[in-house]
């Protein structure tokens, strides 16, 4: 009799092909991978394409951690439609010519989109109101309001204007941007604002996501590579990129295998999570720094 081969245990990194939700993407990993236990780090539109960070089996433990870091983009705003979802696989609902719109202008907007600033994502999303998420409340139609929330824009370049006529005919311009941002951050509210500030309505027709913290596009595989190869970044290979690393001696790891709260050097202080090491290098846990000691997140060994 023949043993069931072990899951993999750690991150993969993939790169999702537009159409797919990030739901998609992680049941089609489950057939993969031939375990359930498989999820995401943060999800990203069904229109977008780039990288998507899954876990596998010990790694999912990693991904609420992942999915707090930091965000890059490359996309598409077209400025002189609005749209009810704020991108293109929404219905328009509005069209103004935008071809009077300056290069200037759309540097001013944008100045204003960068930095620490409040965002109200888009009504067709997965934020919850009241316990029910927000494009179920869009779809059945009623009258609502989300709560702006504070966001970080580290970075909103635009690399270039093209002029376009849309379908039915009216002047748009189109927008090449890269955007550099936190968790939470909606790059199709970010097009949705930019067109409203100009005064002619924006949204986002392409979104390509190229880094998800220290993970970038060049390590991301397809659905049909990962489905030939599944290669899978080992969970201390992953937590060594993606966290501030503290080895310790053997009789710490002791205690630490314990339960007890180690002391945390000051340099620890602040700053996230940290991933603990052996003198073997064997990942131990994921820790951050309580009032001086180490308050476990995770523990793997």
């Amino acid at each position: 009799m023949t043993s069931k081969p072990t899951p993999p245990d750690g991150l993969v990194i993939v790169d999702k092909p537009s159409g797919f939700t990030s739901h998609d993407v992680v049941a089609k990993m489950r057939g993969i991978a031939r375990t359930r236990r498989v999820g995401h780090a943060g999800t990203l539109d069904p229109m977008a394409t780039g990288v998507l960070v899954l876990g596998v089996e010990r790694a999912t433990k990693l991904l609420g951690h992942l999915a707090l870091t930091e965000k890059e983009y490359l996309g598409t705003v077209r400025l002189g439609q609005n749209t009810v979802t704020d991108d293109a696989e929404g219905e328009i609902t509005s069209c103004a010519d935008a071809s009077h719109v300056t290069r200037e202008a759309v540097d001013t907007a944008v100045a204003k989109l960068t930095g620490e600033i409040m965002q109200v994502p888009s009504k067709v999303s997965a934020i919850k109101i009241d316990g029910v998420r927000s494009y179920k409340r869009a779809r059945d139609g009623e009258e609502f309001e989300i709560p702006a929330r504070p966001v970080t824009v580290s970075s909103f370049t635009v690399y270039d204007v093209r002029e376009a006529v849309a379908e039915d005919g009216t002047p748009v311009l189109d927008l090449v941007v890269s955007v550099v941002c936190s968790s939470g951050t909606y790059i199709r509210a970010l097009a949705r604002d930019l067109g409203a500030d100009l005064g002619v309505g924006g949204h986002l027709t392409a979104l390509r996501r190229t880094r998800v913290g220290p993970y970038k596009l060049d390590s991301a595989r397809t659905l049909d590579q990962l489905q030939q190869e599944l290669t899978v970044m080992p969970v201390a290979d992953a937590a060594t990129a993606a966290f501030r690393r503290w080895d310790i001696d053997a009789r710490r790891a002791r205690l630490l295998g314990n339960g007890v709260r180690l002391e945390m050097p000051e340099e620890y202080a602040g700053g996230g999570p940290v991933a603990v090491f052996d003198p073997e290098g064997r990942f131990l846990a994921l820790v951050e720094e309580e009032r001086g000691k180490a308050k476990s997140l995770a523990v793997f060994a």
